[in-house]
């Protein structure tokens, strides 16, 4: 995933949505050029905000700088993972790597399972994060009002964070339609 293979102007956009989407592309691409604060990227599932958190990440590794890429549910799976013998990295290690990563990225942050350790956790990385004023990007289906408000808060604050609602569909929708299309298309022509 990366910044040429995103399609901001995707087919089946109104003119409002393929502008917002272009916004996203647009502000995803400077902070990837000069990550400073934080970029949280809502929107509904497949509107794009995967695709361009990873385009930043792939970005950054392509000009030999780091940046760590967490899944938010595998994240706190592996975190649990540390605690049995059979790991090989510890909990200490993994937590302080993600937790000082210089660029970290969350994707699908409020997917996890809310119990209050996973809670707690991701808490303890949020607030040390926005302390430290680490670059973070964010992605999350859920609204604001949806996520805990300790996490929340730090998420809206103006003077680190840019919160951007994407207003694209469902880019498989789009996929779907085009191969009904083209599907429609080859039926009509054996007729």
């Amino acid at each position: 995933m990366t910044f040429d293979n995103f399609d901001w102007r995707r087919v089946n956009l109104l003119p409002e949505q393929r502008q917002n989407l272009e916004q996203a592309f647009r502000l995803a691409l400077d902070f990837a050029k000069s990550p400073d604060g934080w970029l949280v990227l809502q929107g509904v599932t497949g509107c794009g905000k995967t695709h361009l958190a990873a385009a930043i990440a792939n970005e950054r590794l392509k000009a030999g700088k780091p940046a760590k890429f967490e899944v938010v549910p595998d994240f706190l799976d592996h975190l649990r993972f540390t605690f049995s013998p059979e790991s090989e990295v510890s909990y200490d290690q993994l937590f302080e790597e993600v937790k000082n990563a210089p660029l970290l990225i969350l994707d699908d942050f409020g997917e996890q399972s809310t119990t209050p350790w996973a809670q707690e956790k991701l808490y303890q990385v949020i607030n040390y994060r926005y302390n430290a004023r680490l670059a973070t990007v964010i992605t999350t289906r859920n609204s604001l009002d949806e996520i805990d408000s300790p996490i929340s808060s730090r998420f809206i604050d103006p003077r680190i964070s840019l919160v951007f609602n994407i207003i694209a569909p469902d880019y498989r929708g789009d996929l779907r339609s085009s191969q009904s299309a083209k599907r429609y298309r080859r039926g009509r022509k054996g007729s």
